[in-house]
């Protein structure tokens, strides 16, 4: 397909804030819900770093198709890519978590 990086690009922003978005919601209210919905985002706010490997991973997966049939990358062009943007994801998810857990501790 023709089009270039512009549609890649906004399909693998749309990813990556869908996984952004996605991670920081899980964790956001740590004492409301079931007891296992608490205990899960009480270990995302203890382990914010081990937390912020699932959304960057499914960042990554997500995003290897879109570089490949849209952005025309050879196969390891778009799995160097979609690594990076994972790993942005990964950067940027554990400090938003981190903060997070400042947060949650405060109140």
């Amino acid at each position: 397909m023709t089009g270039g990086g512009d549609l890649s690009w906004a399909l693998g922003l749309g990813i990556a804030l869908f996984a952004l978005i996605a991670s920081i919601g899980a964790v956001t209210k740590p004492n409301e819900g079931d007891r296992v919905t608490r205990q899960a985002r009480q270990w995302g706010l203890n382990h914010p770093w081990k937390f912020a490997l699932m959304p960057a991973g499914m960042a990554a997966v997500l995003d290897y198709p879109v570089q490949l049939v849209f952005d025309d990358a050879h196969w390891l062009g778009g799995l160097f890519d979609a690594g990076w943007h994972g790993l942005l994801v990964y950067v940027i998810a554990g400090i938003l978590t981190t903060t997070l857990k400042g947060r949650a501790l405060t109140r």
